[in-house]
């Protein structure tokens, strides 16, 4: 069988540039190309580490077959950390609110905490212990 990778996350934003900068802020993320199309969609691609997530602003008249959505944001984003609590405290310095503190996970050796970005958006912090 073929070898797959995450590629990128595609998120629906009402506020696309915000929210690329919240990432930024937050994660130490990078932003880059952000740019309008012909149509005055916002487009701009945040970069965590080599993981890309491109983030386009809300389009009111979508063009047939564009794929284009007027629904926003994804079920959620999971960001791997190594040190669960450390990050989760420097979220919180920040003055990001968190839904669900660090818990363990149905699986062995995985913790996890659950906190919301712009637009609502689902955000799962992971980190995997050695057995």
């Amino acid at each position: 069988m073929q070898d797959y990778t995450v590629d990128h996350i595609h998120l629906n934003s009402i506020a696309p540039f915000e929210t690329a900068q919240w990432f930024a802020d937050s994660f130490g993320a990078e932003v880059i190309n952000p740019w309008t199309d012909d149509n005055g969609i916002a487009h701009v691609t945040v970069n965590l580490k080599g993981s890309n997530i491109f983030v386009k602003g809300p389009t009111n008249n979508p063009a047939a077959g564009s794929g284009a959505s007027s629904t926003y944001g994804i079920e959620h984003l999971a960001f791997h950390t190594d040190d669960i609590e450390r990050s989760v405290a420097d979220l919180k310095a920040k003055g990001v609110k968190f839904e669900l503190d660090v818990s363990p996970t149905l699986l062995p050796n995985i913790r996890h905490a659950f906190l919301r970005g712009p637009d609502n958006v689902l955000i799962e912090l992971l980190e995997r212990r050695q057995a």
